[in-house]
């Protein structure tokens, strides 16, 4: 009943009942509008003040309200002597996780978070301060690099040689039993572009212990050495300790890390990289890396096969077989033969973009890589059956149309216009702050500018400034990109310069103990909302020499905590002004020398 009762009541006019709620909405809005504006005009006061307070704090250290960050009071034990050689990406203890097709397990395959070791890598016992540049090219500390497989397996190749308390390297190698000097000689005769200037970077690929990238620094050429991690060898290691740029790496499923375009010339020494293997997909690797115009250079199997095979153990058809399909697999990527004499053979990169629009025929193998596949994409990027065209607009990218070296260090290269904010200005901007700044360095750190800092790494470099600002001191730069941040990488190479993309929150591709100065510039206020902090110093301290450097540049909220970490790493540190002085900090550190006191194996 009730219901019913309820029922029959009278219903209010439902039009009168509507015209007050729209004009309700309309008022709400209206006065949410003017409350928003009364907020948006109080926070703009209020993040005027904070831009205010700041500029205080930027001209007026001491009277900064921004807090340091903190961090508590931290220690890292001492790992065991079984890591003396520990490469945390490449590290053989894990190879049997992965497939061995295709060399897989030589690639980098980084340990999960949990898996991370939070200790102090050792020295060798009797480990000695490197030998300083240039002796340190024909000799190193046996006990600084004690790996005898590489002497015992390679001796009548003169490779190396032990001899008392040193390694002596003579220069020898697989294809050069003259010396590397006269095979080099030989290569300047098939190509003149070396001797004038022209020819600047180059890779070397499976570089053995690196004696073709150290005849070529002298010559005005520089080389990054590339080989894998194993077991006995450490070819990586023997370049870095002879002060010869060198970096961990293995063409196999992933791209190298380079962007495309990037060196002058590549080269293969009796390499062992099955070349018409898999549809030649990593020649194509090679053709991507290499600027239009580019030389690859090949000795050994099957150049000269006429004259080499029964040493080959095998047949004069088998090589001619060999020869005539990698011939075929150079001409479809726009390869042509430069010149072949002996036991060397070179080709040219085509810079006719004719024969790269002819490859869009989708019969033909390789094909042209679609719009779809980033060409400098390199970091944990597939390789790709296809070959990566020279970009049409870029008119001066190929060698012959580059400055010559060093006249191209200072013209702003073409590619500078893919930077966000790029262009000459800027570039000149760049390389005078840089300049100061590395006056600046050179007072804090004597040790800059002299034979005693060779090996140096710009962590997270834009243009390679701090690289030009050094390019006179007997030293050379090793520019890494933060894979995250804008592609600078493609400019540094044209300028001719080297360097490598790279992740800090992951370990570098290189050995213990391999360079004498790190320079990190605001690292850790870029990546600290991805990378931990510790482990960021911990894989520095691994890859610096003990009694090398580390000079960080950092805002005041890292820098207190960025020296306790430090210190617990054993460095030694202080903190000085920049240049501009203000909130920002340098501090200059000083890696330690010990040796190690754990002889128990760690798990």
């Amino acid at each position: 009943m009730k219901q019913r009762d309820e029922k029959n009541q009278p219903q209010p006019d439902k039009g009168f009942k509507i015209v007050p709620a729209t004009l309700l909405v309309f008022a709400l809005c209206g006065l949410s509008f003017y409350l928003g504006g009364i907020f948006y005009s109080e926070k703009k006061i209020f993040e005027g003040k904070i831009v205010q307070e700041l500029s205080k704090a930027v001209s007026s250290p001491k009277e900064s309200t921004v807090q340091p960050l903190q961090i508590k009071s931290i220690s890292f034990p001492e790992c065991s002597n079984d890591y003396q050689d520990y490469t945390p990406c490449t590290d053989p203890k894990r190879w049997k996780k992965y497939g061995f097709s295709r060399l897989t397990f030589l690639e980098r395959h980084c340990p999960p978070p949990f898996e991370r070791n939070e200790c102090l890598v050792p020295p060798p016992d009797g480990y000695k301060p490197p030998i300083r540049w240039p002796q340190s090219r024909d000799q190193c500390w046996y006990r600084n690099v004690p790996y005898d497989w590489i002497n015992t397996e390679k001796s009548n190749q003169n490779w190396l040689k032990k001899k008392g308390d040193k390694f002596l390297f003579p220069g020898g190698g697989t294809m050069f039993p003259k010396g590397v000097g006269a095979y080099v000689n030989l290569m300047e005769d098939l190509i003149p572009e070396m001797r004038d200037g022209t020819v600047r970077t180059a890779i070397d690929t499976g570089c053995g212990v690196a004696s073709w990238g150290g005849d070529l620094l002298d010559r005005g050429i520089m080389t990054i050495s590339l080989a894998p991690r194993d077991n006995h060898e450490a070819q990586v290691q023997f370049a870095l300790e002879r002060g010869i740029p060198a970096i961990l790496g293995v063409i196999s499923t992933q791209r190298l890390p380079f962007p495309s375009s990037s060196f002058d010339m590549a080269h293969c020494s009796r390499c062992l990289i099955p070349w018409i293997e898999f549809g030649g997909i990593y020649l194509l690797e090679v053709h991507r890396i290499l600027r239009p115009g580019g030389f690859w250079v090949l000795s050994g199997p099957p150049i000269n096969y006429e004259n080499r095979y029964l040493g080959w153990n095998t047949t004069v058809e088998e090589q001619r077989a060999v020869y005539e399909k990698l011939q075929d697999l150079l001409t479809s990527m726009c390869f042509t033969v430069y010149a072949r004499q002996d036991d060397i053979a070179v080709w040219q990169k085509s810079s006719d973009n004719s024969c790269y629009e002819k490859l869009a025929n989708p019969d033909l193998y390789p094909a042209k890589c679609d719009d779809s596949i980033e060409p400098d994409s390199a970091w944990y990027t597939p390789l790709r059956p296809c070959v990566v065209a020279p970009r049409p607009n870029l008119k001066r990218t190929s060698l012959d149309s580059l400055p010559k070296w060093p006249e191209r260090l200072k013209v702003a290269p073409e590619r500078i216009s893919d930077v966000p904010g790029g262009s000459s200005t800027a570039l000149k901007h760049d390389d005078s702050k840089w300049k100061v700044r590395a006056e600046h360095y050179k007072k804090l750190l004597p040790a800059l500018g002299t034979n005693q800092t060779r090996n140096v790494m710009d962590m997270n470099t834009d243009f390679g400034g701090l690289a030009v600002a050094l390019i006179d001191d007997p030293l050379w730069v090793m520019n890494v990109v933060s894979s995250y941040s804008a592609n600078t990488l493609p400019v540094i190479f044209d300028r001719g310069l080297i360097g490598t993309y790279h992740d800090w929150c992951e370990a570098f591709s290189t050995y213990p103990r391999t360079y004498d100065l790190l320079h990190v510039d605001g690292l850790f206020t870029a990546e600290s909302h991805r990378c931990q902090m510790k482990y960021v110093l911990l894989e520095m301290d691994r890859i610096l020499r003990p009694e090398g450097h580390a000079l960080i540049r950092e805002s005041g909220y890292f820098i207190d905590s960025i020296d306790a970490i430090a210190k617990a790493v054993r460095w030694n540190c202080r903190k000085e002004d920049t240049e501009e002085g203000g909130e920002e900090k340098i501090l200059v550190c000083q890696k330690t020398l010990w040796y190690s006191s754990n002889n128990s194996t760690m798990q």
